[in-house]
């Protein structure tokens, strides 16, 4: 090896040793959390409970709940992760026990994949599964950055930072 290529390797090696000290002490010094946004507060039977009558009820032919996000694999219907965080118990009670839930919230899917009435189901599951959705929430800096990039796109214009 020549005396020229010893310096421009050593100098490379230098610079990639430098940007992954830098990204090291970048990541390290992040305060906040940027891990996986979506949570839930529901004790473990619940959970069980809820889950079960999604099964049962083949939510998931339409939603989409505890998933990575992939265009291939797409739900027609909203993902369910996070949605404890835009309503409460109550109103997902009221939308389940609903004969026509689109009278509650419109809905520009296909007749097919429009949400049906579960007001067939028993009062206890509808119960079951508002409370489970309403214990689906989203990390207040997952929420805050989706309403700043939803208020830019709709307006244009950034929102002033608090």
């Amino acid at each position: 090896m020549r005396r020229g290529e010893k310096a421009v390797y050593i100098i490379m090696g230098i610079m990639v040793v430098a940007v992954m000290v830098k990204n090291a002490l970048t990541q390290s010094s992040s305060v906040e959390d940027r891990t996986i946004p979506y949570y839930t507060d529901a004790p473990e039977p619940l959970q069980r409970a809820a889950l079960d009558i999604i099964r049962r009820e083949d939510c998931r032919q339409c939603h989409s709940l505890w998933t990575v996000k992939n265009i291939m694999n797409s739900v027609p219907a909203p993902i369910l992760d996070g949605m404890g965080s835009l309503h409460d118990e109550q109103w997902f009670y009221g939308y389940l026990s609903s004969n026509n839930p689109q009278s509650i919230l419109r809905s520009r899917l296909k007749k097919e994949f429009q949400m049906p009435s579960y007001a067939a189901l028993s009062e206890s599951d509808r119960r079951t599964l508002a409370q489970y959705l309403a214990s689906l929430k989203v990390k207040s800096w997952y929420l805050a950055e989706t309403r700043k990039a939803e208020q830019q796109k709709l307006t244009g214009i950034e929102e002033p930072s608090q």
